[in-house]
């Protein structure tokens, strides 16, 4: 499919009237027909913010720019960890409520899938949010329930945002969020992972080989399907083989409840009311997908019911294996259609397991425990029964490039903190992976493997009586914190001014004329010439602005007014002369500040020009309708001494060095602003900085101005391991200033501390040379007179021994300097 928009949900002049917007429409419609002409042929789609917005879907109108697949996003638990923003939405709902999309759907766009183009993979953390963002609030609980509420309301297809939400780099973040976009996601920033990615992965691996949920109907929902009128399920089967999806929870989503019940289902060989011994247990917002005539892959061979759910399905030749799972200390009861007799090889100490042969099958009653158990039927199928923990520890990894990935070409490995691939040669399995600790390893695999690899080495196993390899992988050697004892220290730096151009002699004939009569921004300025940067060539990071004005020994100006637009959290200081006159230190409110400077502490020209230095720091392009908002200063006003407005003479402009042209197509445009420092290239491999004082950045400086800190320091990352690392940078609790941290010349870090407390920032393998010297930049600007001082230092994040390798060659990644002095 090819998205032709994102969020565009304006087909509607009034959503509820269905009045045309025949300006969208027409946008919408050109953009089809545009991909249409460059031969774009696949299905052309679009994604609504909101169900309320029911815009471009063919189903819903054929007014005109309806897309060929309708989606929809949705963020249940809020898509910012700050809550009270989505109010207004959603109203103050309870953690855990859960939405109806079945409904929806049927009536907007019955005949095509029922799409969630973005559905919650986390949060994002805004600037003010808390330390390390909001994972609990959409952790493993918040997977379990609400991905399973989605099988429930007939969902065909789900794109998570996101699963792996990464860094803002450079300046590609927009004025809401802060460097890290970590997005409390599966997959942190850091590239670790935990329970959340688990439980993402038990439900990821249970769709792969649940085929028959590619083709169902929406039989019923109720809590009539159940014994407990506390417990509600929702019916879905396919209607080609009959198999049965039970979709079961509280019927109060966000109850806290232990809950057990009894459910009733249909099968292809009667009614059953399920367990026919014990019960089902639901702990609070937990919920269960149970199963009917589940086909145990291309087999024939069924899974008539059961309360356990599964985890996923190999098919080994000789044998196929079938995980299940629930937690710790519940019942758990299935059907097995065909199977005469089993036995169980493996089982805790004191574990009850028991069989009921049937005429339809063996029933098979088990209480989970912290130790697996392992059973063996007459028909060559193995049930491994497992609790919660020990499936967050299962893999299930193909042996081909299929994306189907049949359960013919999957094994399980269980153990390793990950699992990355597995291939067979001959006799022997070879895994590729991760491990942190001394870690138990078991393979399930077809018979004829006999030995097995991890990351090339070889590792000794034994075979057990249920046909599995068993080893053990030792424990690394190298840890966090050996690992953090062995990082070279950050105690020799360099350091020089970071704006000189602050000085009234300070040449700025090479910047860029600000003389701009006439805008076509929507919004126009207060004062000419417009002072918007994007009509200059500078879209992102700092701009440096130096306003020239005149003053009369006689009729002095007394001060200048400004209001300048930079996106929230966005500051500017000013400078008169050389001398500083005031800080506008930003909020998480506004987008514009103001600042009346006073010129009763400067030393004015009265025979020349005199320079009014403007140092802004934006923060990128609003969303939606604030995108078109310019980036500059709105108001320039000199006061005249009797209180009269007055004109600057001149402007010029600076930004990032080259503006728009790109002069360095690896790291692009955006990863640099217009800074004194960043406009030479002080932040990249190879500057020559011999000539610069040394000076530690802890120490920083007095008075409200800017310094640039270098550094270069070796890594030699041990072989065979992976390590995340990052780096820490403290303050002074709200501290008045900004900084920056460089590493290889990529911008990583953005300090505001006294809007933030985001002060960790990981840096990943390439950017980071895990095998040589690093050079690392910190800009540091000081917006009050106290002056400003920054800490940094290393933090392990983890570290593993691995299957990759971060200490590969990427030199072409981090480019190093050449002359830019016609930038300065």
């Amino acid at each position: 499919m090819w998205q032709l928009e994102n969020e565009f949900a304006h087909q509607w002049l009034d959503t509820a009237t269905t009045i045309p917007n025949i300006t969208a429409i027409n946008y919408m419609q050109l953009l089809q027909d545009k991909h249409r002409e460059w031969d774009i042929d696949v299905p052309l789609t679009h994604n609504n913010p909101t169900m309320w917005a029911r815009s471009w879907s063919k189903d819903f109108s054929d007014v005109g720019g309806e897309v060929d697949v309708y989606g929809v996003d949705h963020y249940p638990a809020c898509w910012t960890c700050d809550l009270s923003q989505c109010i207004s939405t959603y109203g103050d709902i309870e953690q855990y409520t859960l939405f109806e999309y079945y409904t929806h759907f049927q009536e907007v766009a019955e005949t095509q899938p029922s799409f969630l183009m973005e559905f919650q993979g986390g949060s994002f953390n805004p600037w003010n949010g808390p330390k390390g963002g909001c994972e609990n609030h959409t952790g493993p609980a918040f997977v379990n329930l609400f991905y399973r509420h989605n099988l429930a309301q007939k969902v065909t297809a789900v794109n998570l945002y996101m699963l792996y939400g990464g860094t803002n780099w450079g300046n590609i973040a927009f004025p809401e969020v802060g460097t890290s976009y970590d997005y409390s996601a599966p997959i942190h920033e850091n590239r670790l992972i935990g329970d959340k990615y688990s439980e993402v992965k038990l439900f990821g691996l249970f769709m792969r080989v649940a085929r028959d949920f590619s083709k169902v109907n929406h039989v019923g929902n109720s809590t009539d399907y159940t014994t407990d009128k506390d417990i509600t399920a929702t019916e879905l089967r396919n209607p080609d083989t009959n198999a049965g999806f039970y979709v079961t929870r509280h019927d109060y989503s966000p109850s806290r409840e232990r809950t057990q019940f009894k459910l009733d289902v249909s099968t292809e060989v009667g009614d059953f009311r399920i367990p026919s011994k014990g019960s089902i247990t639901l702990d609070g917002t937990d919920s269960k997908v149970l199963v009917t005539d589940f086909s145990i892959g291309h087999t024939g061979k069924k899974i008539t019911y059961t309360t356990l759910e599964i985890l996923t399905v190999s098919d080994l030749g000789d044998r196929q294996v079938v995980v299940f799972w629930a937690p710790e200390g519940e019942e758990g009861e299935f059907l097995l259609k065909g199977s005469e007799s089993g036995k169980v090889l493996s089982e805790r100490r004191g574990g009850k397991t028991t069989f009921d042969r049937t005429r339809n099958g063996v029933v098979t009653n088990a209480v989970i425990g912290k130790e697996k158990t392992v059973i063996d039927y007459n028909h060559d199928v193995q049930a491994v029964i497992v609790d919660r923990a020990a499936a967050y520890e299962f893999w299930a990894p193909t042996l081909d490039n299929d994306p189907l990935a049949w359960e013919n070409s999957t094994v399980l490995v269980h153990g390793p903190y990950l699992v990355r691939k597995a291939e067979i040669e001959g006799n022997t399995i070879h895994i590729t992976g991760d491990w942190k600790e001394q870690t138990p390893v078991e393979i399930w695999a077809p018979k004829k493997i006999k030995q097995a690899t991890f990351n090339g080495s070889k590792l000794r196993v034994r075979k057990t009586r249920y046909g599995t390899l068993i080893g053990n992988l030792a424990a690394p050697e190298v840890t966090v914190e050996t690992l953090a004892a062995q990082l070279p220290s950050l105690d020799n730096w360099k350091v020089a001014n970071g704006l000189p151009e602050k000085e009234a002699d300070y040449d700025d004939s090479r910047w860029t004329n600000a003389d701009h009569e006439t805008t076509p921004h929507f919004t126009p300025p207060d004062t000419f010439p417009a002072l918007f940067a994007d009509e200059y060539g500078y879209q992102a990071g700092h701009l440096l602005w130096r306003g020239r004005f005149n003053a009369s020994e006689s009729d002095p100006p007394s001060g200048a007014y400004l209001r300048v637009i930079g996106g929230r959290v966005s500051g500017f200081s000013a400078y008169a002369n050389g001398q500083f006159v005031g800080s506008y230190l930003g909020t998480m409110v506004n987008s514009t500040g103001e600042l009346n400077i006073s010129f009763e502490s400067v030393t004015l020209n009265t025979e020349g020009e005199n320079v009014l230095l403007v140092i802004q720091d934006t923060s990128g392009k609003e969303k939606r309708f604030g995108m078109i908002d310019p980036r500059g200063i709105l108001n320039a006003t000199i006061i005249a001494g009797d209180g009269s407005a007055a004109n600057f003479t001149s402007w010029k402009v600076a930004g990032n060095a080259g503006g728009n042209n790109l002069i360095e197509p690896i790291r692009g445009t955006y990863n640099e602003g217009g800074l004194h420092a960043e406009r030479l290239g002080w932040h990249l491999p190879g500057f020559d900085d011999s000539e610069w004082v040394s000076g530690l950045p802890k120490d920083g400086f007095v008075g409200a101005d800017a310094r640039f800190y270098r550094t270069v320091v070796p890594l030699d990352i041990p072989e065979g391991y992976d390590a995340s690392l990052a780096f820490e940078l403290h303050t002074k609790h709200k501290a008045k200033l900004r900084a920056q941290l460089w590493v290889n010349g990529y911008q990583f870090a953005k300090i505001i501390p006294l809007i933030s407390e985001e002060n960790v920032f990981p840096v990943f393998p390439g950017i980071l040379n895990y095998n040589g010297d690093n050079t690392i930049g910190l800009s540091v600007w000081g917006q009050e007179e106290g002056g400003a001082a920054v800490d940094v230092d290393w933090k392990v994040l983890g570290i593993h021994r691995s299957g990759f390798d971060p200490r590969f060659d990427a030199e072409y990644l981090r480019p190093g300097w050449n002359d830019r002095s016609q930038y300065a």
